[in-house]
Formats: structure tokens, sequence, C-alpha cells
């Protein structure tokens, strides 16, 4: 496995990626959604266009199987979005990709990036806890969207909250 910067020619396999991550976070506020490429290669085109750094895991087909975006504000950097192909993932390659988000915030003077996760992505959770992230100070509250469906309910503090 190999972990680079992306290329414009990994954009075809990048699309696909960020189709598939979209589909994903739909099923965890309880939506579905369809895979929608044109949808992602305008988001792919919004990360080149502010610069974000991608990173991309490669197969030693050289098979795109994983993908980093990270947003850098200032000195800070975000997570933006971490996705690995369902087939490739446990082989720690979301291990992988991170520790170049983590790289690259301690080479602008951070310790670590930042992320914003959706409270029932288990995954993710889950494997930021195992990498030593704890909770920060960000809770984002909202009206649930048109055909969302509350799924659990959710404990901050001493306040409950359908989600």
């Amino acid at each position: 496995m190999t972990i680079l910067i992306a290329s414009p020619e990994d954009k075809d396999a990048l699309v696909h990626l960020i189709a598939q991550f979209r589909v994903t976070l739909a099923g965890l506020r309880g939506m579905a959604r369809a895979m929608d490429l044109d949808a992602a290669r305008q988001e792919l085109a919004n990360y080149v266009s502010r610069n974000n750094p991608i990173f991309v895991a490669k197969s030693a087909d050289s098979t795109i199987v994983g993908y980093l975006v990270c947003r850098v504000d200032q000195a800070v950097v975000w997570a933006e979005s971490l996705f690995v192909s369902p087939e490739c993932r446990r082989r720690k390659i979301g291990s992988a990709l991170y520790v170049k988000a983590e790289e690259l915030a301690q080479e602008l003077g951070g310790d670590s990036p930042y992320n914003w996760i959706h409270p029932n992505n288990d995954a993710i959770i889950s494997f930021l806890q195992k990498r030593g992230y704890n909770v920060l100070n960000l809770i984002e509250l909202r009206r649930p969207r048109q055909g969302e469906t509350e799924l659990q309910n959710i404990k901050v503090g001493r306040h409950e909250f359908d989600y």
C-alpha cells in the first residue's frame, strides 16, 4: 500500500469513492441516496480549487482504495473526509491515510488534525478513539432535514436529543 498526494490522473477513481462516501453518510442519517457522480465531480473540483491536500491509498496494482481530504485553515488541519472502499477495510489503510493528516498538522505547528464527526458514525468514532482522540468542544444543532429519520437518542452532558 502506498499513500500519495492525489494527482489529476486519480480523478475518476476519486469521484467514484467520493460518491460512495456520500451514500454512506446519508445512510447514517437514515436516508437513502443514489450514487451521484456529478455531485462527486463537483465536490472534488471544490477540493482542488481550494488547494485542499488529498491523500490517496494505492494498492500494489495502483488501484485507489481510499482517500483522505484535509482542509488547512491558517495553521489548523481539518480531516474533512476519510473513506476506504468497504472491501479494503481492516487493513490499516485508514490509519496510513490518517498518519498523513497528523504529519501535515505537525508540519504546520499543530498537534493533530481536527474532525467533525457524525454522532452515529461508530466506525470513525472508534477509529479516532483508538488513535487517542476525544471530544473537544463542538455540538451542532439543527432541525431534521426533510426525509431524515431519527435513529437514536444522543446525550450530551445533561441534554438529550433525538438523532
